[in-house]
């Protein structure tokens, strides 16, 4: 294994049991009568220059796991790991210090972007707030920064409004990039754009990836956009983890019922090509109230007594494929993925 490989394998983020309640209150003195269960009880890691998507349905909770991984929300339990550094052990200041090596480009491309603010203040706002540049190096670096995803800098004394949704989306990337940032989440970074600007952003954060040897975990709805940008690939349902693995495998062969349903959803463009499609019966269940044992059993097709009553953990049944799964798909190579 080259250096390269081995750095490549060692991971930047740990996320260890990590947990994010939000509390329901009722009455005039807002009593406390239950809890929202966004994020309940989620460990994965993200290696070091790898892309790691985050799939499931609206609700499962995959915005708010990278929110609270960037301390954007503050977890009800649990910890994150950062380059080998306890964020929970972290004081005020260290996590202010932390905060210029990671940053977050936000699914709303219009709402992300102060529209009172010029397009190189909004820019070059973190390199004012964390670094003591001056006037003349925060415009130069502002500069700089536009050329590389594809702006022209002479635009840098212009309004928001003046730019198209795919413009504006390039820069939010420039102003998470500013501080030479390790790691970025991309919350739904490209689901508000056009299919052909999806696939500019898309190119663009892999080639910004390539050359500054970035960290992301990519969290988007679709999964072909997923499949292409992603290393490997972790399942959301119900605020768990259902399955992780490599994008390609996971692809070919999901381990997890849900991820096999929602891989049949995906449409082939190919209309001479027929595959069976899962189709899951009910409704997703309220994440205040979720259902005992696997939370995907009442929607299973696969579903024995054993899934009512025992919580499956997520483990590792093939090489490097996880799956929160008593009875997963292993013997059954189902190839609805697609090639």
């Amino acid at each position: 294994m080259s250096a390269m490989d081995e750095l490549k394998n060692q991971p930047l983020v740990e996320v260890r049991n990590l947990k994010k309640y939000f509390p329901i209150k009722k009455g005039l003195i807002s009593r406390v009568v239950g809890h929202v269960r966004a994020v309940d009880d989620v460990s994965f890691a993200i290696r070091k220059g790898e892309t790691f998507g985050l799939v499931g349905e609206s609700g499962c909770g995959k915005s708010t796991l990278g929110r609270t991984i960037l301390r954007l929300h503050h977890p009800t339990g649990g910890d994150v790991i950062f380059d080998g550094r306890s964020m929970n052990a972290m004081k005020s200041r260290d996590l202010r210090a932390l905060r210029q090596e990671m940053q977050i480009i936000f699914q709303d491309p219009f709402g992300s972007l102060n529209p009172r603010f010029l397009i190189k203040d909004i820019i070059g706002e973190p390199l004012r707030v964390h670094t003591k540049a001056s006037s003349k190096e925060i415009e130069e670096r502002v500069a700089h920064l536009m050329s590389l995803v594809g702006l022209d800098p002479a635009r840098r004394n212009q309004y928001p409004h003046e730019f198209s949704g795919g413009q504006r989306q390039r820069i939010g990337i420039a102003r998470a990039i500013a501080l030479n940032p390790k790691f970025i989440v991309a919350d739904e970074a490209v689901s508000a754009l056009d299919v052909s600007v999806q696939s500019q952003v898309i190119n663009l954060l892999i080639k910004l990836q390539k050359e500054l040897g970035l960290t992301f975990l990519f969290i988007a709805h679709g999964l072909n956009v997923v499949r292409h940008i992603s290393d490997r690939i972790g399942v959301m349902y119900l605020g768990k983890m259902a399955e992780i693995g490599p994008s390609e495998e996971l692809f070919r062969h999901p381990l997890h019922p849900y991820t096999a349903a929602l891989l049949s959803s995906i449409p082939l463009p190919n209309p001479e090509i027929k595959r069976e499609r899962i189709v899951l019966q009910g409704d997703v269940p309220s994440p205040a109230n979720p259902p005992s044992g696997c939370r995907f059993h009442p929607r299973c097709p696969f579903a024995q007594e054993r899934c009512k009553s025992e919580v499956p953990a997520l483990t590792e049944v093939m090489p490097n494929r996880q799956v929160a799964c008593h009875f997963p798909l292993v013997d059954k190579a189902m190839g609805i993925g697609g090639k």
